[in-house]
């Protein structure tokens, strides 16, 4: 059978500029959250690696570029660092992040590459940081300024914007899970984090509109459908409130205007209400955004709760439902996440029937493996047939939302090139192109970027 896409959809793929640029302490860039905890807790890190040097586009930007055409790209999504643009946060702009990013998105233009481009993808500026960061809404008026300064040196050129990358994920690693800096476990300032990301976000909007620079701007949200265990009431309830705390916490603001009344609820009914303002609430309202764009990767499964809290414990999401594990899932056992390809139908679904049928693209889909070495052939490339087969399988279900009427424009795979991963660092790699840290962060393409070039030019695939 031939999936057919359309002649005009954007085939590329994702990164970021922490985690792909490197050169994190040269040119003028300052520390982000990421350089400080690094510096403080290396062990929290996988194997001590840090965010120093990433996979060196920073120097070798024009090559890669290349290797984008030379695997089907027509577009990518990288992002602005906060921390190289504009080091104290506020203030002086770097002329060196100036030059370095013009030189990137003209290199792309020139190459066919169309350049989307995020604002935020989880690199506070330290100095942001210090201010209390989500939860000063002094940090918010910040970014809103470094959005702006954004749009003014760039917008000329960049026609597809997006203010925050998984604004959910500092939310939940950040302040409920002691996953990410600052390590704090506290719901209510998580909600605080949340309604003053969601602030900043639609102040941003609301400065791009006003320019009106003939381009759209969006935002990225990993969307994790929340299926029940059964039909049962009590699971679908509990289904229900995960969807409404991980989803549409996000979703809902951005693409309506409004948080859901029951979110509101239940942070009434834990003490977890955000310090708000009318006027904020209004700017979010007013704002909402022209694009979606759809991160997913794995689903989330609940049940209800079979035993209560501790009355003393921290109150978290959990305190609300069970995760559940169903039977015979099929794993990626490097990351632990389950694979359910039928998720992305569902998403793009809900978003036509539920959100307008909204504008979207799937903005990250990916696979990381470890060891992926094991897979070099006698030529010398790594052949991830693993990996093609994931992409097919997950855009067969796009390919039947998008024939039923979802309004999709695009699928970018995350990633163009094996990437640094935060606390995973380089433990699971994703890319279409290999990094051997080991030769001076060579490149080679992989089997995927070999197949994904076909995919581009054929628009599908036949399977």
């Amino acid at each position: 059978m031939k999936y057919e896409f359309p002649q005009d959809f954007w085939w590329g793929s994702a990164a970021s500029g922490p985690q792909t640029e490197g050169a994190a302490d040269v040119d003028g860039r300052k520390p982000s959250v990421w350089d400080h905890w690094y510096k403080e807790e290396p062990g929290r890190f996988f194997n001590n690696v840090g965010p120093v040097n990433t996979s060196n586009f920073y120097y070798q930007y024009k090559a890669d570029i290349q290797l984008m055409k030379e695997t089907g790209h027509n577009s990518f999504r990288t992002s602005i660092q906060w921390s190289r643009l504009i080091p104290d946060g506020v203030g002086e702009v770097n002329p060196k992040a100036v030059e370095f990013y013009n030189n990137v998105i003209d290199e792309m233009l020139a190459n066919e590459v169309e350049p989307f481009i995020n604002l935020y993808h989880f690199d506070m500026p330290m100095s942001m940081q210090e201010l209390g960061g989500w939860e000063n809404r002094e940090v918010v008026d910040a970014y809103a300024a470094f959005a702006k300064t954004c749009f003014e040196l760039f917008g000329d050129r960049v026609k597809h914007w997006f203010t925050f990358n998984e604004p959910i994920v500092p939310v939940e690693a950040g302040y409920l899970y002691d996953m990410h800096f600052p390590n704090v476990v506290d719901f209510k300032r998580a909600a605080q984090v949340a309604y003053h990301t969601t602030v900043a976000h639609a102040l941003a909007v609301k400065a791009y509109h006003a320019l009106q620079q003939d381009g759209e701007i969006g935002i990225i949200l990993n969307l994790t459908p929340s299926y029940p265990r059964s039909q049962n009431p009590a699971d679908l309830r509990a289904s229900h409130i995960a969807d409404l705390i991980f989803n549409r916490s996000f979703l809902d603001p951005v693409t309506k205007g409004e948080f859901p009344a029951d979110l509101v609820d239940i942070l009434k009914e834990h003490d977890a209400l955000p310090v708000y303002t009318e006027e904020d609430l209004a700017v979010i309202k007013n704002n909402i955004i022209d694009i979606l764009g759809v991160n997913y990767y794995q689903p989330r499964r609940v049940k209800a709760k079979e035993y209560a809290a501790h009355p003393d414990a921290p109150f978290m999401p959990e305190h609300l439902f069970d995760n559940y594990e169903m039977p015979y899932r099929k794993m990626n056992p490097y990351r632990g996440w389950e694979i359910f390809e039928r998720a992305i139908y569902d998403i793009a679904i809900n978003l036509r029937d539920n959100y307008g049928n909204i504008p979207f693209f799937i903005s990250e889909n990916g696979m990381g493996v470890e060891g992926e070495d094991r897979y070099r052939t006698e030529s010398g490339y790594i052949d991830d047939h693993y990996r093609i087969a994931f992409i097919q399988d997950h855009l067969k279900w796009l390919h039947k939302a998008m024939s039923e009427g979802a309004n999709c424009k695009g699928y970018h795979l995350w990633t163009f090139m094996d990437c640094w991963s935060w606390a995973n660092a380089y433990k699971n790699r994703y890319g279409l192109v290999e990094v051997n840290l080991d030769q001076d962060y060579k490149r080679t393409v992989k089997s995927s970027g070999r197949w994904y070039k076909a995919l581009s030019d054929n628009h599908g695939f036949d399977a």
